[in-house]
């Protein structure tokens, strides 16, 4: 990997990192747990809720200190594979290793709540209409938009080829 591209690497999921930590923090300190404030009504609310489980609360259910900790293993196996990828892999280009990198600071922003917490902080609320988006973070968008460029990519690429 370029160093150019280690740079469009790593700089991109620090970044990543420190938004989803300070955003949670402020969620943390300014609204109780399960509380909800309209930001855009009948559109967006911020809210503060708890997730055990994984993305848009699979497995929410989960109470034990056993799978908290299984799905910190399992995040933590994701960090090591997204690094290997980039590293040994990826195409190397740009798109791939930003999407890549996006998806890194995503699952290290919700690792550092599940070893903290035992749970991850969600508090973007979305909806329009009866459709109601489960609430996420911005860890959880860095790794939405960072898989949907990595598709986006590939099909591209296959159009091209």
């Amino acid at each position: 990997m370029k160093k150019f591209h280690l740079a469009f690497f790593v700089v991109p999921a620090v970044l990543l990192v420190v938004v989803d930590q300070i955003t949670k923090s402020l969620v943390v300190n300014n609204l109780p747990v399960h509380s909800s404030e309209a930001l855009i009504e009948g559109f967006l609310n911020l809210v503060h809720v708890r997730n055990r489980g994984m993305a848009f609360g699979m497995l929410n259910g989960l109470s034990t200190n056993t799978a908290s900790y299984i799905l910190a293993a399992v995040s933590v196996i994701a960090v090591v594979a997204i690094i290997l990828y980039a590293f040994k892999y990826s195409d190397g280009s740009q798109t791939t290793i930003f999407a890549l990198s996006l998806i890194l600071g995503g699952a290290v922003g919700n690792l550092i709540d599940r070893l903290r917490l035992g749970e991850v902080i969600d508090f973007i609320d979305f909806f329009i209409g009866s459709f109601h988006w489960p609430a996420f973070n911005a860890a959880d968008s860095g790794i939405t938009i960072g898989t949907f460029l990595i598709i986006l990519s590939h099909l591209f690429r296959k159009k091209r080829a």
